[in-house]
């Protein structure tokens, strides 16, 4: 099956800076690709280049197979959502929709139907004649949408279309962004720095940084699989510690810290000889926090701790806990409230955790 969308080796330069740097990607039909990565890693860029508002410096850009290289942007079967949507306040709902159809010369009756089925299928029936002044955030985001989906491109780009919206409603367009594109069933293209919107929504994320791609997968594959340090600490939240390791066997190791913690993990496949320098990531729900230790015996990894910090926040608590020998603390996911319970800064806890829950990188590696 022919991609809708295809980068291949893509690189920009700026000057003597290179903003993206050799990426290729391809986006089947029909699906949510998103790429994630912190400010200036390079996706903006890549989203400027497929629109055509950028020209690479070395690489092609295919749609449905055939290279736009040479096509300009208002040529291209492709349109983009901004961050600030865009709409022109002097007009309603139904004119800045209609917009694009009038420009490509359709008739007025034609513009009329195509607005109201567009209308129909974002959830805003018969708003038409509304002011864009009047709709509440999650309606100009909506019919921002609506305003490209119109012109039926192959592939609409989204970038950080959901940043200038408050937390709640950033939350619920989530999940109206997910089941707006399957309705369409368009490729949806998006970039962000919010890892929440990246997980929740995408089919298929990859992960930027230094204008590099590190990882690219499913949402399970980068949060439970990372294959870089970065994509390890980037994608969610993680514990982490840096040392030595002291005993490798398969992909079974113990990592020695310099403050003589000894922890084991799993390298899987990676190559960590004894000796090596490494380091090693372990998320916070993957660890248990007990008043008693008996309760962690089956746990490879235990240690007595005391409570620094609780954070409440429902089904997102948090404690922070801190080892006689560490430097840093350890967070620690309570997701039922009620286990906070009882607990008080400075009591002493145990915590353990398994260690095929724990991924290993040689140090520096990615």
């Amino acid at each position: 099956m022919t991609p809708d969308l295809e980068c291949i080796d893509l690189t920009k330069r700026f000057g003597d800076t290179t903003a993206v740097k050799e990426v290729s990607f391809s986006v089947p039909p029909g699906s949510f690709f998103s790429i994630l990565g912190p400010s200036g890693c390079g996706k903006t860029t890549i989203m400027r280049m497929i629109a055509g508002f950028l020209q690479p410096t070395s690489g092609d850009i295919l749609i449905k197979g055939k290279s736009v290289l040479d096509v300009a942007p208002n040529k291209r079967p492709v349109n983009m959502v901004f961050q600030h949507l865009a709409l022109f306040p002097m007009m309603n709902v139904a004119d800045n929709i209609g917009y694009g159809l009038r420009r490509a010369g359709l008739p007025k009756a034609e513009i009329t139907r195509k607005v109201g089925e567009v209308l129909d299928r974002i959830g805003l029936p018969g708003i038409g004649h509304r002011r864009v002044d009047e709709l509440s955030g999650g309606q100009k985001q909506r019919v921002a949408i609506a305003r490209c989906m119109v012109l039926e491109p192959d592939v609409l780009l989204l970038d950080e279309p959901l940043g200038a919206l408050d937390l709640k409603l950033r939350e619920r367009m989530k999940i109206e962004l997910k089941a707006l594109q399957a309705d369409f069933d368009t490729t949806f293209v998006y970039i962000t720095h919010d890892q929440s919107e990246a997980l929740v929504m995408s089919d298929q994320i990859a992960v930027m940084n230094n204008g590099r791609f590190e990882q690219m997968g499913t949402a399970r594959d980068l949060y439970y699989r990372p294959q870089t340090p970065f994509v390890a600490g980037f994608v969610g939240d993680s514990n982490r510690w840096s040392g030595r390791v002291e005993r490798a066997e398969g992909d079974t190791l113990e990592l020695r810290t310099e403050n003589g913690l000894l922890i084991r993990g799993q390298a899987h496949g990676r190559a960590l000889a004894p000796g090596s320098s490494a380091e090693i990531f372990v998320r916070p729900e993957a660890v248990r926090l007990s008043r008693n230790e008996g309760d962690l015996s089956a746990f490879d990894n235990r240690m007595s701790c005391r409570v620094t910090s609780l954070l409440f926040n429902a089904a997102a608590s948090r404690v922070l806990v801190r080892d006689a020998e560490s430097d840093g603390e350890i967070e620690v996911s309570l997701p039922q409230s009620g286990e906070f319970d009882g607990l008080s800064r400075g009591d002493e806890v145990h915590i353990g955790w398994s260690g095929d829950q724990a991924n290993c990188f040689p140090a520096g590696a990615g």
